[in-house]
């Protein structure tokens, strides 16, 4: 949709702190729960939750178990977030 994609992924563990520069990014939690940390703080995003993090942003995803996540964002970002499976 308007050069956006809706991508279905599946995330476990840790990725690395980074933030995205040009765009911001959503993240829908389908099943499972996933953690966003900052450097301020942290955020749990759960089941039916959703967050929009505006671009700049510094972040670290995570998720204990397996969980499900649909991201939306501009189909030029090449995903590798926090897809440890």
């Amino acid at each position: 949709m308007n050069d956006y994609q809706f991508k279905l992924i599946k995330i476990a563990g840790e990725f690395e702190w980074h933030s995205h520069e040009e765009t911001d990014k959503v993240f829908m939690v389908i099943e499972g729960e996933m953690i966003i940390d900052f450097r301020d703080g942290q955020v749990k995003v759960s089941k039916g939750e959703m967050i929009v993090l505006p671009k700049g942003v510094e972040m670290k995803p995570s998720a204990d178990k397996e969980c499900h996540i649909m991201l939306v964002e501009p189909k030029s970002i090449v995903n590798n977030d926090a897809t440890k499976q």
